[in-house]
């Protein structure tokens, strides 16, 4: 069975004893055949030197289909934690963390599990093209443990998911979205076969990225009111063509794709977590029935909401 190094004494380069650390903040989730992950924040000593680091953990056992999974986990140094955050103080709310007098220096260490069933999503057919079809269908025939170096887009995302202020229903939203983002962008860098930059042309302009930047946040924040491509194109003032293209080349995913794939792990999350009815969610979720639903939940889960709810 693989034991993957502790990232945490990776990054500071021997390994560090539980008693040294000071946890300022933690937030998991644990829900089957979803995302799991859990996020800590730990107090950062000024004299611990501790190096920013990525770790791709591929795990696969023939015979346990079940228990496959590919997980990532980071260790970023040089961030700030307000104590306070939980009420917002006046200097975070200003975007004046640096000066606040609640700050402390923090390490932070991320870590995102994604299950096979989680990832049958995205496999498209049986045939398997290149690395990242074989990985994401666990036809690897070994696991592994890949150091990831930890690029822009990367350093984005878990940056967010770090400061953002979601609470939570919305809070659940933003995490999935994010943690989607971070797959993609991990193994990216892991194949190493991608330039900077994009093939689409009108993507070298920042204020066209922003647009199609601000069209998977008005996605995520109409989650329960389905939005036309159409009308999305006119929110953020983008031709429909340009948003369709741009949207695939950044996100990695069509804007049906990855709306209706939020949409079913929010789904999970209310049905699992907060223990709403199946009836409750469709409504929420806006579904015209019932039937729908459980049809577009089993498809991207593999299971019917009602099976979930009786799950231990």
């Amino acid at each position: 069975m693989l034991q993957p190094p502790d990232i945490l004494s990776l990054a500071q380069k021997h390994p560090m004893m539980q008693e040294e650390l000071q946890l300022l903040h933690e937030k998991e989730r644990q829900i089957p055949g979803s995302i799991q992950y859990s996020i800590r924040r730990y107090q950062r000593l000024p004299q611990w030197t501790i190096e920013d680091v990525g770790m791709m953990v591929y795990h696969y056992r023939k015979n346990e289909p079940a228990s496959n999974y590919i997980e990532v986990r980071f260790c970023l140094s040089g961030n700030i934690y307000c104590r306070e955050k939980e009420t917002e103080c006046n200097y975070c709310r200003l975007g004046l963390s640096r000066n606040c007098p609640e700050k402390t220096d923090s390490i932070d260490v991320l870590s995102f599990r994604f299950s096979a069933t989680h990832l049958a999503q995205y496999v498209k057919g049986k045939k398997q093209d290149n690395f990242t079809d074989e990985i994401l269908h666990f036809k690897h025939p070994s696991s592994f443990c890949k150091m990831l170096p930890l690029c822009s887009r990367t350093r984005m995302v878990l940056e967010s998911l770090l400061n953002n202020n979601y609470t939570d229903s919305f809070e659940n939203i933003y995490i999935n979205a994010q943690t989607q983002m971070l797959l993609l962008y991990s193994l990216e860098c892991m194949l190493g076969d991608r330039e900077e930059g994009f093939s689409c042309k009108f993507l070298a302009n920042d204020a066209d990225r922003e647009k199609i930047l601000k069209a998977r946040e008005i996605l995520l924040e109409h989650i329960g009111e389905p939005v036309t491509i159409k009308e999305l194109s006119r929110k953020v003032a983008i031709n429909e063509c340009y948003l369709k293209k741009g949207f695939k080349e950044m996100f990695g995913a069509t804007i049906f794709d990855f709306y209706q794939s939020q949409r079913m792990e929010h789904a999970r999350y209310l049905l699992y977590e907060k223990g709403m009815s199946v009836t409750e969610v469709s409504m929420m979720l806006g579904y015209s029935s019932i039937s729908h639903f459980s049809t577009a939940f089993k498809k991207h889960t593999g299971l019917k909401p009602c099976e979930l709810l009786f799950r231990p």
